[in-house]
């Protein structure tokens, strides 16, 4: 019955992997990650030429790093995909453990490239951003602390994902990255609301949240001025949020023609957050409506297939990925359009950066080897053996 309904079949012996492979991943949400990918490399040679002349280097030298980048993103994608949801688990919490010192030692070692956070590394030939790929391996071992609290006599798994969050929050406030902050606690809120947390202690942590960001716009002037810049209503023409916002205006329904867009030799981070500015100018809001709906589509095609699964770890670590994945987009876009304030958030698998790129990359490799279709065991195993024993199992499909 289980087969009828998921369209799913137990593998006979000897089965090759690739077919297998093929025969379960959500083809269409594949799909649109390649053409998100193929449109950042379209976007990528209107708007980095500018960029590249300035810096004295080749016309397309940022079109070839993001299509490099690009290539290995790809890679890291679809081998995460073909390995199962327990190894899936122990190589992001061993990646967790790893990124999370990282960031740790980040103000000793890092550097911000006079942008005003230290975020990066430096490593002669590139930067590494390490909150990046942060970012899925919390949402991971988050969800197998939350699945093992639903085992009889297990961890108090909900409070010690708590303090991760809170630990992971504090180290990305004092960089400051508010806006990565403010994306992780959002992830960790869904996966804890969908592990049956009372609504009171969910009012209780967006109190807390608020108070922190009171307190940060109190004590951070890199905060409170993008706060301010946000809430006044004149816009500075001058400012990337100006540039952003006349290119948008200027480019209409069907946009000024390709090539034609001048908001890139004004935005100096045309390539990277503000690359939505630049589709928006040169093709309109044709090409922006499709952008988004082939980002919706990911993530409600994914949030579908996991209403389906009946192990509570992936269903939890599925949801936080869609969630990440989705709400990191909606946040791009909406600072463009100044929806949000400014954020400093790349556009994943559109804009330019090693570290975002092959981060969205690993994310979404997770998010697709969690929602391949794979036989479903009977529910009194799934409560029977937990969480975390059904996570290896599960992997079958």
């Amino acid at each position: 019955m289980t087969e009828m309904v998921y369209g799913a079949r137990p593998r006979a012996q000897g089965d090759p992997i690739l077919p297998r492979w093929w025969r379960t991943i959500d083809k269409v949400s594949v799909a649109c990650i390649l053409i998100l990918f193929g449109i950042g490399l379209l976007l990528g040679f209107a708007a980095s030429p500018p960029l590249a002349e300035r810096n004295g280097l080749g016309p397309f030298y940022y079109v070839q790093r993001q299509a490099l980048f690009g290539g290995l993103a790809m890679l890291a994608l679809f081998a995460t995909t073909m390995i199962s949801p327990r190894m899936v688990r122990r190589l992001a919490v061993i990646g967790f453990v790893v990124f999370l010192l990282a960031v740790a030692l980040l103000p000793f070692f890092g550097t911000d490239y006079g942008k005003g956070a230290v975020r990066w590394y430096s490593l002669g030939f590139g930067s590494l951003q390490p909150s990046e790929f942060l970012k899925p391996g919390f949402i991971v071992a988050a969800a197998w602390l939350m699945a093992a609290s639903q085992e009889i006599g297990g961890p108090p798994g909900k409070s010690l994902s708590l303090g991760l969050a809170v630990l992971v929050v504090g180290l990305l406030a004092m960089q400051p990255d508010f806006g990565q902050s403010a994306l992780i606690l959002f992830a960790w809120g869904v996966m804890y609301f969908l592990a049956g947390a009372p609504w009171i202690l969910l009012l209780a942590l967006a109190g807390a949240v608020l108070a922190g960001g009171s307190f940060a716009y109190a004590h951070s002037e890199h905060f409170a001025r993008r706060i301010d810049g946000f809430l006044n209503p004149d816009i500075d023409p001058r400012t990337q949020l100006g540039y952003a916002t006349n290119a948008i205006r200027e480019g209409g329904f069907f946009g000024v023609g390709v090539g034609e867009g001048q908001v890139k030799w004004s935005l100096p981070d045309a390539h990277t957050d503000f690359i939505i500015a630049v589709a928006a100018e040169e093709y309109g809001l044709v090409l922006v409506l499709a952008i988004i709906a082939l980002y919706a589509t990911i993530v409600v095609r994914s949030l579908l297939r996991l209403i389906r699964e009946r192990d509570p770890f992936i269903r939890l670590a599925g949801s936080g990925l869609a969630a990440i994945f989705g709400v990191q987009a909606l946040i791009n876009m909406g600072v463009a359009v100044r929806l949000l304030p400014a954020k400093g958030m790349t556009l994943p698998f559109v804009s330019y950066g090693g570290s975002s790129i092959i981060a969205a990359g690993i994310t979404v490799g997770m998010l697709l080897a969690f929602t391949r279709t794979r036989p479903q065991g009977r529910l009194g195993d799934v409560l029977g053996a937990g969480g975390g024993g059904r996570a290896g199992g599960a992997g079958r499909g």
